[in-house]
């Protein structure tokens, strides 16, 4: 099992991404800010490569595997609600490696053409995240991939904590940031950044209702299973791998969680639509979805929250914000 990241890490993905990706925008929010009472910034990764905050791991992910593998190209193996598998997807092409992703199903036509459109060899069948994640390990193991996990990986963990790192060079008095939690991977990351910097701001991570792994587990003091239901928030529904690093990182940075609703989803997209002009998924519009709720303490504080991504099948967003 490799170590986790630290602050160094992500550091050094900084460097290896550098002219890769663009620096998305941190953009003032009247319309949240005004319900909140506080002052309320978007980080808008939805308009990143792949359209989520996911490529920024997959790359650093990719990139570090194409520095150490020399003369050898093995294929590379990845679960995925959809978002990491079309940033690994892309990632692997550039780099000239080959991708096999396992998805769920019911992950977005969006996100699965995408895979598709990269190269990547596509396995859509699963019943759910856990048994693409599963079924992702045992392709590793039977054909000699290398599995690249969407969360519990530290290359992929340090890579996600980049964003953290570009809000922190221009917002150093932040004082909240909110973050969706799915399995962790971005909170650990951007916390080992912000809590570097910034040890006094306040970390908020976000879960659904329809599945709550990190709450269960940090009120149990460890990984605990739990039963997902299906979400507006695909990208953060399914549980924690049993040894997954996440758990003590999030453990140490992220101050506490919140869970919201199917409804706080809907209101957070169709706000998000109305007054910002964004087309934002289930799962980037948690963070938001937390402030419009009440969840995430934003009165009097100047608060980032996170927009993660926007790999929705336009059918489904039209129905959710009309």
């Amino acid at each position: 099992m490799p170590l986790p990241p630290t602050v160094l890490d992500v550091y050094e993905a900084r460097r290896r991404l550098a002219g890769r990706l663009p620096k998305t925008p941190l953009l003032p929010s009247p319309w949240l800010s005004s319900i909140a009472g506080g002052s309320v910034f978007l980080k808008i990764e939805s308009v990143n490569l792949t359209n989520s905050f996911k490529i920024r791991g997959a790359l650093n992910a990719a990139l570090r595997m194409s520095e150490s593998i020399a003369s050898q190209t093995p294929t590379i193996v990845t679960a995925s609600a959809g978002n990491h598998g079309r940033a690994l997807a892309l990632a692997t092409e550039e780099l000239g490696l080959k991708c096999v992703v396992f998805t769920p199903a019911s992950a977005p036509d969006a996100k699965k053409n995408a895979i598709r459109r990269h190269g990547a060899i596509l396995h859509s069948d699963c019943e759910d995240y856990d048994v693409a994640e599963r079924q992702a390990r045992e392709f590793a193991e039977q054909d000699g991939a290398v599995y690249i996990s969407p969360y519990n990986d530290p290359d992929v963990i340090a890579g996600a904590g980049t964003v953290g790192l570009e809000i922190i060079e221009v917002m150093a008095d932040l004082e909240v940031v909110v973050i969706p939690l799915g399995g962790g991977g971005l909170a650990s990351g951007m916390g080992l950044a912000i809590k570097a910097a910034a040890p006094g701001a306040t970390i908020v991570g976000v879960e659904v209702e329809a599945s709550t792994p990190f709450t269960l587990s940090l009120e149990a003091g460890r990984i605990t299973e739990v039963t997902p239901r299906p979400s507006l928030a695909d990208g953060l529904v399914g549980n924690l791998e049993p040894d997954s690093m996440t758990f003590p990182l999030v453990k140490q940075v992220v101050d506490y969680v919140v869970t919201v609703s199917e409804d706080d989803l809907t209101r957070a997209m169709r706000g998000l639509a109305t007054e910002e002009r964004l087309i934002v998924e289930g799962a980037g519009a948690a963070a938001v979805a937390s402030i419009l709720a009440g969840k995430a303490s934003a009165a009097g504080r100047r608060v980032v929250a996170m927009v993660t991504g926007g790999n929705v099948d336009l059918p489904k967003w039209l129905n959710t914000v009309s």
